[in-house]
């Protein structure tokens, strides 16, 4: 798979052409992976990729404010003066500069695309406990299925909050413990009695069902949209 640095920008030899071509192969490379509507890691690596594009060209633009200036007109209707730096970009600030004008669009329409595959992704799909749930949700099971597949995937859950600069953020964690067949006998309310009985640490697991109408990628997409809707639902104490 092409990949693309996380400092893909500054590493290596800065070219606007060198850099437009491997900005253009990860693309190329990121939108076969959402052809094949598989969506993670590759649209939250796009993403983080544009916002450091994005604080780059923030921190130029500063930097630029900070050298000194020769005034070159005065707006008279606006009541504006207008100046003129005295420090000219050549080398790599201009590079840098060509790179990010070019790329910032390209990552943005790309980033798009892929939240619009997200979205039609969670339009498929049916969130709802299984029985009654209880008031500790905090961790429990998730039972995913696809519509064509008899395969019951059975997750475990936790969801808890990270503490970062002053900041508190719920976080979901999510593994796989086993895999079930769906029949008339083996319910969904039996795989949770199966998975009671098996892990005795979870005497009344809040339990919740997932079920998407078309056979999208578990590890690459299920799941991780798996997670949000969780987010949404899940109560977590501080």
């Amino acid at each position: 798979m092409t990949t693309l640095p996380k400092n893909w920008i500054t590493e290596g030899h800065i070219d606007f052409e060198y850099k437009k071509y491997q900005l253009l192969a990860y693309l190329q490379e990121s939108n076969r992976r959402f052809q094949e509507i598989k969506l993670y890691p590759i649209l939250a690596e796009l993403i983080d990729h544009y916002r450091n594009l994005e604080e780059l060209k923030s921190g130029k633009t500063e930097l630029k404010n900070l050298f000194p200036k020769k005034l070159e007109s005065i707006d008279l209707q606006r009541g504006r003066l207008n100046y003129l730096s005295t420090i000219k970009e050549e080398g790599i600030m201009k590079e840098l500069s060509l790179i990010t004008d070019f790329a910032l669009p390209k990552l943005s329409a790309q980033i798009e695309e892929g939240k619009t595959i997200y979205d039609y992704v969670e339009d498929q799909m049916e969130f709802e406990p299984v029985g009654i749930l209880p008031i500790y949700n905090q961790e429990g099971y998730i039972l995913l299925s696809r519509e064509k597949k008899k395969e019951i995937h059975a997750f475990r859950y936790k969801s808890s909050l990270i503490h970062f600069a002053g900041e508190k953020f719920r976080s979901i964690s999510m593994w796989l413990i086993g895999v079930f067949q769906r029949s008339l006998v083996n319910t969904l309310e039996k795989i949770k009695m199966d998975l009671v009985k098996e892990i005795k640490e979870l005497p009344n697991p809040a339990t919740w069902r997932i079920h998407s109408q078309q056979e999208f990628p578990i590890e690459e997409t299920l799941v991780p949209i798996s997670k949000r809707l969780l987010l949404r639902t899940v109560s977590v104490t501080s």
